[in-house]
């Protein structure tokens, strides 16, 4: 066989760990069956979240009601307010702390759902197939494109379930953004009903109303409290990757990398 014939077929073996025909997918061994029907709790409680942050969004008075039920003030107490809520006299520290709260537990979900490894897996496979696509196109041979339609279909799910996987994860970072946004929000509102004194703080050496608006309707509180959670959320994933990845290597005796000769 001519040598230019082999070669679409060679390079598009590169995505796979071991050789294997055109059919065969890059995953090293088929998913275990799920019981019960394929029914799973942690499923539909993420799919629950989901659907139970859209009704907030739509209800007003719903979403109210339920951050309300955490305790917005000393007349209203909840668990949450009791917790972090300084009888609202720190409402800063009183953000901080639920911002942490909201991007840990969100941080936890999304590391939950996420296969680190599969999805290095499909990221290393993909940006090795793009490589031999282009090549292929370059080539401007129909064989050549139509022997990697396989691989392309095998990448295009292994990609869709990596999405899926983290779209669950989502679910209870929609949730628990507008709940904890919510809380936050009525937090402040009832310190500045019971003395609108209590809704001002310091910063630099300015005293500003943390419900005067900023940027046309966004108040202070809103972009202060996105300047906690936005860090936090990059730290808190992070180091939960970490961690995952470090005891998948320790379960699987993962060789450590060589270090750099000096």
């Amino acid at each position: 066989m001519a040598a230019g014939s082999d070669a679409p077929l060679a390079s598009s073996t590169a995505i796979d760990s071991a050789p294997a025909p055109p059919t065969a997918p890059p995953a090293t061994a088929p998913p275990p069956p799920r019981r019960g029907g394929g029914f799973r709790l942690s499923t539909f409680i993420l799919v629950f979240l989901g659907l139970l942050g859209l009704w907030m969004v739509i209800d007003t008075a719903f979403r109210n009601s339920l951050a309300g039920a955490m305790g917005t003030g000393p007349s209203s107490p909840g668990f949450l307010y009791t917790a972090i809520g300084f009888n609202s006299q720190y409402l800063l520290l009183t953000m901080a702390i639920a911002g942490a709260l909201e991007m840990a537990i969100t941080a936890i979900a999304y590391n939950f759902v996420t296969d680190w490894i599969k999805a290095a897996k499909v990221q290393k496979w993909s940006s090795a197939f793009r490589k031999v696509q282009m090549a292929a196109m370059r080539s401007g041979k129909k064989d050549r494109i139509d022997s990697l339609k396989p691989y392309q279909q095998k990448l295009t799910r292994l990609s869709s379930e990596v999405s899926i996987a983290q779209l669950k994860g989502m679910a209870v970072t929609w949730f628990l953004l507008i709940l904890i946004y919510t809380w936050v929000g009525l937090v402040i509102q009832t310190a500045y009903n019971a003395n609108p004194l209590n809704a001002n703080v310091n910063l630099g050496g300015s005293v500003i109303g943390l419900l005067n608006p900023v940027v046309g309707p966004i108040p202070y509180w809103f972009l202060i409290f996105s300047l906690y959670t936005v860090p936090l959320s990059f730290i808190f994933r992070r180091l939960l990757k970490d961690v995952w990845l470090a005891r998948y290597e320790r379960n699987h005796n993962v060789p450590p990398l060589p270090t750099p000769a000096s």
